[in-house]
């Protein structure tokens, strides 16, 4: 068997690891005088490594992120100075996923929330988890469309199974009048089961008024706050930040016509 059907050899037995870097480590064990135990120990890494790596990407996909950027290698501690670093970082420890506790992010808008949530959700698939990240409209509007399918069940289930449910966004957009119902039943089949994060704009306070449902909401947040984690964001906001100063414009002023 030559070079060349070794490789078709390869691929044929989903060993593309292998395949890719097969004439290169021939070469190596040549210039070498690898032994064969080595050579062969150097293909069975790289084939292991390039099957790492694409777990990880598919799992990176499958948790839909809103931006796979988000790191906490990329996110400015320094700017809100009085946030929980050491919270943050013991969160991406991921023990409280082996524990199936659950967090609270709360904080006004561009405080940095979602990034940190993505960024814990990035750290937990780095270590072995199935994470899932859905902004909290998107998640109220599949499921409604779920039930129009008849695959509730099925939806529902797929929530129940991820090891980190990532909510983000709670708050900043009007939701349907079941909403209060429909996160309830999601948080409660997670309950002690699994970990979710939820971040939100609105102090819990305003939750029941929010969803029109006090009763489903402490309900909620008695599960939530049981074995959670609540991290303060803020008060800067990077949006602020980031957009240009306004201009004044003064009428009748030179260059200003």
């Amino acid at each position: 068997m030559n070079l060349i059907e070794l490789d078709r050899a390869l691929r044929q037995l989903r060993l593309g690891g292998m395949a890719t870097v097969l004439e290169t480590r021939l070469r190596q064990a040549q210039a070498e005088s690898m032994a064969p135990i080595d050579l062969i120990s150097c293909l069975v890494s790289d084939e292991l490594a390039r099957r790492g790596d694409r777990l990880l990407e598919r799992r990176r996909k499958q948790a839909g992120f809103r931006d796979a950027q988000k790191t906490l290698d990329n996110f400015d501690f320094s700017f809100n100075r009085k946030l929980n670093r050491s919270l943050v970082f013991d969160l991406a420890t991921c023990r409280f996923l082996e524990r199936r506790e659950d967090a609270l992010f709360l904080g006004p808008g561009g405080t940095g929330k979602s990034h940190l949530a993505q960024a814990i959700g990035q750290a937990a698939i780095q270590q072995g988890y199935r994470v899932l990240y859905l902004e909290t409209h998107k998640l109220l509007e599949d499921l409604a469309e779920a039930v129009v399918e008849g695959t509730r069940k099925e939806y529902m289930e797929s929530l129940a199974a991820a090891h980190l449910l990532i909510i983000d966004d709670f708050g900043m957009r009007k939701l349907p009048h079941t909403a209060a119902e429909d996160l309830l039943e999601i948080v409660m089949r997670r309950y002690e089961r699994a970990s979710t994060l939820l971040t939100s704009n609105r102090p819990v306070e305003d939750w029941g008024k929010l969803l029109g449902d006090v009763a489903a909401v402490s309900a909620m947040l008695d599960r939530l706050l049981h074995h959670g984690h609540i991290l303060k964001c803020g008060p800067r906001s990077w949006r602020t930040k980031t957009e240009p100063p306004a201009r004044e414009i003064h009428d009748g002023a030179p260059g200003n016509q």
